[in-house]
């Protein structure tokens, strides 16, 4: 055995299974997001759902049923995100939890004013922990893998949070690559938050969902999904966020 023979038997035992051609096919299919890709970053997003699949644990809870297309079909929405970071983007985080439809979530409250602490029921169809799980509501799942263009994606919103997350508590700025300026994501994003959330305090219809007023790192989120799947009404409202997170993702593959 040569040296490069046994390096390459050495290195193998450590490279994640590739994912089956036919499977792989059968996915790409039914993912319409990833089936618009030009054929290199579909190349990427394969070898990057290989890596998802081989670190992250899957759960199924309260009755959910998975299977290995469902798993690789999640996957690669949750690798959608990730394509211009690299597996680098993917750290922090091990396990995908899954649930048939939509959960509840207690939670604390504390006023600050009064210094009282109340808890409440809140019900998700996604949800994503620092350095916790990806929550997930299958129902919606399948929702956006059947509506890929209406501007909602569960699954992208919530890897949105996990990308900001990378760096400390979610707060709408992920950490940038070399060609996006800290201080102009920064002024961009918050002055188109701020406009957000006066047109809907005024009670006003927005192009840009309204639950994307709740925060800075709610905005990101909402409008991460729309730059995957209605990228051109996220261009009518707001062309120069829609011009960074091009920088940031890469070109969307939605048809308009």
């Amino acid at each position: 055995m040569t040296p490069s023979d046994w390096w390459r038997r050495f290195r193998s035992q450590f490279e994640p299974p590739a994912i089956p051609d036919p499977l792989w096919r059968r996915a790409l299919a039914a993912c319409p997001l990833a089936l618009r890709l030009d054929p290199t970053r579909q190349a990427a997003l394969r070898q990057l759902a290989t890596v998802f699949l081989a670190r992250k644990r899957f759960h199924a809870l309260a009755g959910a049923e998975l299977d290995e297309r469902l798993r690789l079909l999640i996957a690669m929405q949750a690798c959608l995100p990730a394509l211009q970071q690299g597996v680098r983007a993917l750290r922090g985080w091990n396990e995908v939890l899954i649930y048939p439809g939509e959960f509840k979530v207690r939670r604390s409250h504390h006023d600050e004013r009064s210094g009282v602490v109340s808890e409440a029921e809140d019900v998700l169809i996604g949800e994503a922990w620092e350095h916790g799980p990806l929550v997930l509501s299958l129902t919606d799942v399948w929702l956006d893998l059947e509506q890929p263009w209406d501007g909602y994606n569960v699954i992208i919103h919530e890897m949105a949070h996990k990308l900001d997350m990378l760096d400390g508590p979610a707060d709408g700025v992920p950490p940038l690559p070399p060609g996006i300026v800290r201080r102009v994501w920064i002024n961009t994003f918050q002055r188109a938050y701020d406009d957000l959330v006066a047109e809907t305090s005024r009670g006003r219809e927005t192009l840009i969902d309204p639950y994307a007023a709740e925060g800075a790192d709610e905005f990101f989120a909402v409008v991460s999904e729309m730059h995957w799947s209605q990228p051109g009404l996220l261009q009518r409202s707001e062309p120069a966020v829609a011009q960074l997170l091009t920088s940031y993702y890469g070109p969307s593959p939605a048809p308009f």
